[in-house]
């Protein structure tokens, strides 16, 4: 067995669950190698572990994603969606064969005559959510269409375009709804609207997304999952489904809801003592 290892925060590589993890691997013949960059990535690799926050995971999406190689977050951070495994059950769910690999829907953008990858060195994948942000002091109006068809143009500081993965991220943060990770929707919600009856909308997967701004400026800011760069104000952007998903190892603990109680303290009322 081949385990490829992606660290964000250096800092991890002097904590002892990690070096009493690799140890134990290793004392099970299983083979265990580092990745930085995605070149680093072998084939034959059977699993990736992330460890880190949710953050990190992100990171190693971006590495690992189109491999087809399935990543497993263990939570050396604080919020841990993505990275919820512990190491201790990890490493034995891992020897022992006694997982899952759920597909988690990832978003794709492009911007008309220009590629993303090749002219911006951006990869143009994301796993949680794209987001459009202005960069001056003044509100934006934000036109989107839905399969052709636009809405009432959005006038806030922003727009997120979320996965379900993402729903308990960024979103939620905006107001957005929470959603079942295997849940096959897209989110669209307006970040601090100046419109008093604008709600978060979703849209089936499938739906084909354009955006387009009118803002004082020359530019804004454009996000995918951690990623940040500025684009022109003019910029139309294509928001689609991708056309691959990410594998993640589930382990048989894993549970969303419990999730949500534990970590976002849903339903935490005297009543319910």
């Amino acid at each position: 067995m081949k385990v490829g290892i992606y660290i964000k925060e250096k800092a991890h590589n002097w904590d002892p669950r990690l070096s009493d993890l690799v140890e134990r691997l290793r004392a099970s013949n299983v083979s265990v190698y580092n990745i930085e960059v995605r070149n680093d990535v072998q084939s034959d690799t059977d699993v990736i572990l992330s460890i880190g926050g949710d953050g990190t995971f992100l990171s190693a999406s971006k590495r690992v994603a189109d491999s087809g190689i399935p990543i497993l977050g263990i939570n050396f951070g604080r919020m841990g969606f993505l990275s919820e495994s512990q190491p201790d059950e990890a490493i034995e769910a891992i020897l022992k064969g006694q997982y899952s690999i759920e597909d988690r829907d990832m978003l794709y953008a492009s911007i008309p005559d220009k590629d993303l990858n090749t002219d911006f060195g951006f990869w143009p994948f994301a796993l949680n959510e794209i987001t459009i942000h202005r960069v001056s002091a003044s509100v934006m109006g934000i036109n989107v269409s839905l399969d052709g068809v636009p809405l009432p143009t959005y006038w806030a500081d922003g727009l997120i375009i979320s996965t379900s993965s993402g729903s308990t991220a960024y979103s939620l943060s905006a107001g957005g709804p929470i959603c079942t990770p295997e849940s096959r929707v897209i989110m669209i919600v307006p970040i601090s609207p100046h419109n008093l009856n604008v709600r978060p909308l979703v849209v089936p997967n499938t739906t084909k997304i354009s955006i387009s701004t009118m803002v004082r400026g020359e530019s804004i800011m454009f996000t995918m999952d951690n990623r940040t760069m500025e684009l022109n104000a003019d910029t139309t952007i294509n928001i689609s489904l991708a056309g691959m998903t990410l594998r993640r190892v589930k382990l048989p603990s894993s549970n969303f809801v419990n999730a949500l109680t534990s970590k976002l303290y849903w339903g935490e009322d005297i009543r319910n003592s």
